[in-house]
């Protein structure tokens, strides 16, 4: 059964992965020092045995994003997929911040009630600066760090600090526009087939969660991940590097910024490949990954 909380929408979706993800995806509460009451967390939770996986999503994405990966994954190894603090569909509570730091918090909060060992931590575009971040303050819980096609040396956009009423909504509705996301799909994937129907449902169902415009408003105010450039050659823990040959998103050089300032980092290229190879080349992916964490 698709989880209630999901829009009426997903059973629009036709791929296999995706509805299997739709039937797999549960939330529960998250206590925080963030918000008065515990925060509802969505995550999927798949597999057994080996050192426990999880997967950080993208700007403005949730755990579908992961659709692909997490179950080739979770044929050897616990895996985790969680919507972090603002995206996705965890609860947005309206007294909470949403900013980096409490990102970082309430992912914390969820490792320490539901999974408390070290663990491979795997993000994704912006979900790879999470992971840094996340990594940098608790390096115990984190053995080992993969990033594919990750953020942290590139700026924020400098229409955040143009982001006050009504900028804020028209900013956010433009971003909520079908055929801007349908755009950015494009864009994020070197073959264009991929950008199909069913992608761009479970890139958009996440929009009709609560306060979705609000928290995406208040953390790009914030500026996001724009601080950690300077901070990336403290990671200590090895780190497997993945990008996407023809990233048309992030480009490519920050590849090699990420590879000389992290001493214990491999960087594997992903050929004819975009920005999202964990979508696009899902089974090369996974060989990596299990590869590094053996």
């Amino acid at each position: 059964m698709i989880a209630s909380f999901l829009p009426p929408e997903s059973a629009q979706l036709t791929e296999a992965t995706s509805i299997a993800l739709a039937k797999d995806i549960e939330r529960t509460d998250i206590p925080t020092p963030l918000s008065a009451a515990p925060i509802a967390t969505a995550y999927v939770y798949k597999g057994s045995g080996g050192i426990p996986i999880m997967l950080l999503h993208g700007f403005d994405s949730s755990v579908f994003e992961f659709r692909r990966l997490l179950p080739l994954l979770a044929a050897s190894h616990e895996t985790w997929a969680v919507d972090l603090l603002g995206f996705g569909f965890t609860d947005r509570p309206v007294d909470s911040p949403f900013t980096p730091a409490a990102i970082k918090t309430h992912l914390y909060d969820f490792w320490k009630t539901l999974i408390a060992r070290p663990m491979i931590l795997v993000g994704a575009s912006m979900g790879g600066a999470a992971a840094i971040d996340f990594a940098l303050t608790y390096p115990d819980a984190v053995q080992k760090l993969v990033l594919i096609d990750s953020a942290g040396f590139a700026r924020g956009p400098a229409i955040a600090r143009f982001l006050f009423p009504p900028l804020g909504e028209l900013a956010a509705n433009f971003l909520r526009s079908p055929g801007v996301r349908r755009k950015v799909s494009l864009q994020a994937y070197r073959e264009p087939t991929f950008a199909s129907p069913d992608a761009l449902i479970c890139a958009a169902l996440h929009l009709q969660s609560p306060n979705w415009q609000q928290a995406i408003i208040a953390f790009t105010k914030s500026g996001g991940y724009n601080f950690l450039a300077d901070k990336i050659a403290a990671i200590d823990q090895p780190t497997l590097i993945l990008w996407g040959d023809s990233d048309k998103i992030l480009g490519t050089q920050d590849a090699v910024k990420f590879q000389q300032a992290i001493a214990h980092s491999k960087l594997v290229w992903v050929e004819n490949c975009g920005h999202v190879p964990h979508l696009e080349k899902p089974h090369f992916t996974v060989e990596q990954i299990l590869a590094f964490s053996s």
